[in-house]
């Protein structure tokens, strides 16, 4: 397990680089999770990743049960894979609404002063992230592999604790 500023950074860099996190959360009444596509706003200088979501939306009350939450953001073009740990908590702040804001969010919402809108803050604990390489070296080591009946080496793995907050 490593706690590096060099992969704590790159952690950072692949939040920013892949637009869209599958979000994770229970459903606080027993073993069911649900996942949902969300846009990730990152601040690293905060150690915590933003989104927008409205106020009557169910991830709302499951993060009120239990505020454990995954994020899962792939980029299968890049070969690049991320998944994140941490605590979640709706909050409720206008300015950094305003400040996060993207034209995107509006077909969510009118604009960004729609009182339905809150903030889901996510505080990363620890994170998994497995980088490969391009497409065409990837196939010859699917080839190699299944040749010589040797497990394919998929790319760079790092599993990294963040310090707390």
């Amino acid at each position: 397990m490593s706690d590096s500023a060099a992969d704590i950074d790159r952690i950072w860099t692949l939040v920013k680089d892949i637009p869209v996190a599958m979000v994770v959360t229970h459903d606080g009444q027993g073993c069911n999770m649900r996942a949902r596509p969300m846009a990730p706003r990152p601040a690293q200088e905060e150690g915590a990743i933003y989104f927008l979501t409205d106020v009557d939306a169910p991830k709302g009350e499951e993060i009120r049960r239990n505020n454990m939450i995954c994020l899962a953001l792939a980029d299968h073009k890049s070969r690049k894979y991320l998944s994140i740990t941490g605590r979640a908590e709706i909050i409720d702040d206008r300015d950094r609404i305003k400040r996060i804001w993207s034209v995107y969010d509006k077909a969510f919402w009118p604009d960004s002063s729609d009182p339905r809108i809150r903030i889901l803050r996510v505080t990363p604990e620890s994170a998994e992230f497995w980088e490969g390489e391009g497409a065409v070296v990837t196939a010859v080591k699917l080839v190699a592999a299944t040749v010589s009946g040797e497990r394919m080496n998929l790319g760079a793995n790092q599993k990294v604790e963040f310090d707390a907050q």
